[in-house]
């Protein structure tokens, strides 16, 4: 029986947890996020409140939960926008390397690759207001040519195996092709990729949130948490050290996930590891 990586393992141990939460912040915090109580303003631990509370007197705990599902949606639906939209362009660019269509997808992505997430956001945030709504477009915009690359660069290989050429001897579309013969065998590459930019995604929303370019209050979030603590960094530092300390866990599940899965669907490293 193959032994999974432990990195596998780990990754997918440390984001279930933060998934589960996340889930089950959607119908039951501790405490209302929303809810001012400035007489339990930056209260210890305690049996009411297992973190503390802010300089509001809002829960910690249910606010880290809160944002923990703010962040995995932002995500979320940012790496679903390239997946959605980069593969079929990458796949649509190697379908038809040399060609016009090819030169005009991939100097597009150049395009995206020269304004940063942050910038895509300022930019959109300027003509529409700050929300997150708008971080998911600044990120799902940026990872678009990520996908896009990578779809590609996995698979113009492909297009020169012998498979490939009996299926356009038997009349099969390159449309078809892609979709068929293609995408299935660099599901792989994408699958990790997505694992990548997940965890890239979790530290965009924080950033934007923490300039005020996120979620808006009432709304919690990792990043604005962080902004809101910074002036008491030294009167009570847990009020930053836990919205980074949740950062950085759940960065770094995605990435053990990540590199984990690489390690499991990576045929060469798979006999290594049998």
């Amino acid at each position: 029986m193959r032994r999974l990586p432990k990195a596998l393992v780990i990754g997918a141990v440390i984001s279930a947890t933060f998934l589960a939460i996340a889930l089950v912040s959607l119908v039951w915090t501790p405490h209302p996020v929303t809810g001012v109580s400035i007489s339990e303003r930056l209260q210890p631990p305690s049996a009411a409140y297992v973190l503390g509370t802010d300089q509001l007197g809002r829960d910690l705990a249910s606010m880290l939960m809160i944002g923990a599902q703010t962040s995995i949606a932002v995500a979320l639906i940012a790496v679903g926008i390239g997946i959605g939209l980069g593969v079929p362009l990458g796949l649509a660019a190697a379908a038809n390397r040399g060609s016009l269509l090819d030169e005009i997808i991939m100097r597009g992505n150049d395009l995206i690759f020269a304004f940063p997430s942050l910038v895509i956001a300022i930019l959109i945030t300027a003509r529409y207001g700050p929300s997150a709504t708008n971080a998911i477009l600044a990120i799902g915009i940026f990872n678009i040519p990520v996908f896009a690359r990578v779809a590609r660069g996995g698979a113009l290989p492909l297009w020169t195996l012998d498979y490939i050429l009996a299926a356009r001897t038997a009349g099969k579309g390159r449309a078809r092709i892609s979709v068929e013969h293609i995408l299935p065998n660099i599901m792989n590459l994408l699958i990790v990729q997505a694992t990548i930019q997940f965890s890239l995604g979790i530290l965009a929303e924080a950033a934007l949130s923490y300039v005020g370019l996120g979620a808006q209050p009432p709304t919690p979030s990792w990043g604005r948490m962080l902004a809101e603590a910074q002036t008491m960094i030294y009167t009570n530092p847990m009020l930053a050290v836990l919205p980074g300390l949740a950062i950085v866990v759940m960065v770094l599940g995605l990435n053990l996930l990540g590199d984990g899965l690489r390690d499991a669907l990576d045929p060469r490293l798979r006999r290594r590891l049998a």
